[in-house]
């Protein structure tokens, strides 16, 4: 059983292949463009994958031909054994969702094949099934990126639960928030994560919001970092310029002790212990590095994708498919992408 994903939420234009719940290729294509306006621009991305997702699509095609041991260079006869299409459905950019999900309707119409409608951050939980070791259910995923920041039991790979969520801001949008006032270029939280790993994350003290239950805030903790900065270099205009890695370190350390303290509180609350992280942030190795010693001091299993399938990527989009094929969860060509949506 093959399956062709194309992932096109944002601005990653990602093509995988997956047989027999094995990815064979994982391509994506990142859209520079943005950096000079400081953060994505719809229209613009709109564009960029229309302009991709064709060589995406072929170059995946070729790769998956090559490991499955047939002619890479033939990829219309690999295009003839794919059993299903899957896309990106939600949430996004809804242009850029329009461009992979009216791409993958056309091909599955041609080919005579489902069609498979994909929630973008169901697959991001599902990351961690595509390589050993993988967790055993149920379990729970922090799952962190630019616009989410969540908490989700999972009990099978399509029952999926939400316990707990930001009220306000997601985390990645604290660390690019809070780079874009340190004066660090678009995508800034990747800059943070580099200046944290040489600076003292003890030496400045930013607060911790009280909220209730599993939920999440980071307003607050922006604001918080805001006003820090004015004040400082107010006094010395050189101030972030002399102390850019404690700054970063100080930032990066509390946005992580608010993930992993509601995570640990769920974990305590459900008596859960197989642990996951997924989405863009998980990537951040002061959040790999301190999720990897919460599992250790509680004796409990952590479990952490690779940073490829951590940022976008339809290989993730292909997991999950794989598991919706299975239970024939297929869609029509009226399916439209939707800006938002639940699990």
């Amino acid at each position: 059983m093959t399956i062709l994903a194309i992932e096109s939420s944002c601005d990653e234009t990602s093509a995988a292949i997956i047989r027999d719940g094995e990815i064979l290729s994982n391509f994506i294509a990142n859209q520079t463009i943005h950096e000079q306006y400081g953060g994505v621009v719809p229209e613009l991305a709109s564009r960029a994958h229309m302009q991709n997702i064709v060589p995406v699509v072929n170059a995946a095609l070729q790769k998956a031909a090559s490991q499955a041991g047939e002619n890479g260079n033939d990829t219309a006869a690999f295009l003839q054994s794919v059993n299903a299409i899957a896309f990106t459905q939600a949430p996004g950019l809804i242009g850029s969702l329009l461009v992979g999900a009216q791409f993958a309707k056309s091909l599955a119409l041609a080919l005579n094949v489902p069609l498979i409608a994909v929630h973008h951050m169901q697959a991001h939980v599902l990351a961690n099934l595509i390589e050993d070791p993988k967790p055993v259910f149920p379990f729970l995923c922090l799952t962190v990126s630019g616009g989410h920041t969540q908490i989700v039991l999972c009990e099978s790979p399509l029952s999926l639960k939400v316990i707990g969520e930001t009220m306000d801001d997601a985390a990645g949008e604290a660390f690019d928030k809070s780079a874009k006032l340190l004066g660090l270029p678009y995508p800034g939280g990747p800059l943070i994560d580099k200046y944290a790993k040489e600076g003292n994350p003890k030496r400045f003290k930013f607060p911790e919001p009280q909220i209730p239950g599993l939920g999440f805030s980071f307003s607050g903790l922006k604001t918080a970092i805001l006003y820090f900065l004015q004040e400082n270099t107010a006094a010395n205009p050189r101030f972030v310029e002399e102390n850019l890695a404690d700054i970063c370190a100080s930032i990066q350390h509390r946005i992580v002790s608010i993930l992993l303290n509601k995570l640990k509180a769920a974990a305590l609350t459900t008596g859960i212990d197989q642990l996951c992280i997924a989405g863009g942030v998980s990537a951040n190795s002061g959040l790999r590095k301190a999720f990897t010693e919460l599992g250790e001091q509680n004796n409990w299993k952590t479990f952490i994708p690779a940073f490829q399938y951590c940022t976008d990527n339809a290989a993730m989009i292909a997991m999950t498919a794989y598991y919706k094929y299975l239970n024939e969860e297929f869609v029509d060509l009226g399916a439209s992408p939707t800006a938002r949506a639940e699990f």
